[in-house]
């Protein structure tokens, strides 16, 4: 099976690489930006035209797009998220290849959620930022094109390569510094949200998987499972061995032990600061049709992950 990588070099899309090149059967070409891809093009520049051209002469049985941005303004966010996918789509139109489109969507198009439920692929869209919106006008684009297609929506990705600034990366670059400097006290602010962590490596899976399969539309990919981020924050503590008190900040300044006992009155508590995807106080994936449609599981557990996130945290300098 030949397939065409696009945004290889990225965070998900290296662990799709390595997961793909595992694969005897599988003959992968990247495409990106970088000068280290097989080919380099700049989709939210690049024309259709000249995409086209590229997939007839590769001939592709797969394309999957991992390319994207999650950070900038309105604009840059519609170009890289949006514009380079209505190149991709208009390219396969075009193109005699025929191929499979697997699109990396993400949790951020649901929009805010109720607390204790679960968000399947049927939810009404409510994105609550610029990211969730220029996320969800890609994945209308891919649904509406007419091509074999599938859009996996991967909820709170964590693991090896998780970025320094993300919310599991900051609060492991907190405690790396704090054991650095000897503090014996840890306070940390705006940890109430819950979310749906899924290790980078399932992700992987997920897309070998989807593009191997028939299935079509969306397709939820997360643990099934939403966590609180300060409970997160005592697992981090846990695996990196600090033994100082974690307390977070609540909305009037105030302090409180973090892993204190839940009461029923908390359990849909806002964030103390905004959660950067716009997605309120809870998110929770209900995994059911990735399970029955794509046979996949998630397999590592949050801890696991943790622990990989704070090996590359406690080795910089």
């Amino acid at each position: 099976m030949r397939v065409l990588l696009i945004g290889a070099n990225g965070y998900l899309g290296r662990f799709v690489a390595d997961r793909l090149l595992a694969d005897p059967a599988v003959q992968l070409t990247a495409l990106g930006r970088g000068d280290d891809s097989d080919v380099r093009f700049d989709l939210a520049s690049g024309s259709p035209g000249a995409l086209t051209r590229f997939l007839d002469a590769v001939h592709p049985g797969v394309v999957i797009n991992c390319a994207g941005a999650t950070r900038g303004g309105a604009r840059e966010l519609t170009r890289h998220n949006t514009v380079a996918v209505a190149t991709i789509c208009e390219a396969l139109r075009r193109s005699g290849c025929g191929a499979r489109l697997v699109q990396l969507g993400c949790g951020a198009e649901y929009g805010p959620s109720q607390p204790g439920s679960s968000t399947a692929e049927d939810a009404v869209p409510r994105p609550g930022g610029p990211y969730g919106v220029s996320k969800l006008a890609a994945t209308e684009l891919v649904l509406g094109s007419g091509l074999d297609a599938v859009v996996l929506r991967v909820f709170s990705p964590a693991g090896p390569g998780t970025p320094a600034g993300s919310p599991l990366g900051r609060l492991a670059e907190a405690m790396r510094r704090a054991m650095q400097a000897g503090d014996g006290e840890l306070k940390l602010g705006g940890l109430g949200v819950q979310r749906d962590f899924i290790d980078v490596r399932d992700v992987a899976r997920a897309v070998h998987a989807a593009s191997l399969s028939a299935a079509q539309g969306v397709v939820n990919i997360g643990a099934g499972r939403a966590v609180r981020l300060r409970d997160a924050a005592a697992i981090l503590a846990r695996v990196a061995g600090y033994g100082g008190a974690l307390h977070e900040l609540d909305q009037g300044g105030l302090r409180q032990s973090i892993g204190h006992p839940r009461t029923e009155s908390d359990h849909g508590s806002p964030a103390a600061y905004p959660y950067p995807d716009g997605c309120g106080s809870w998110q929770q994936a209900d995994v059911r049709t990735a399970r029955d449609r794509l046979g996949w599981r998630p397999r590592i557990n949050l801890e696991e992950s943790l622990a990989d996130i704070w090996m590359e945290a406690a080795c910089r300098i």
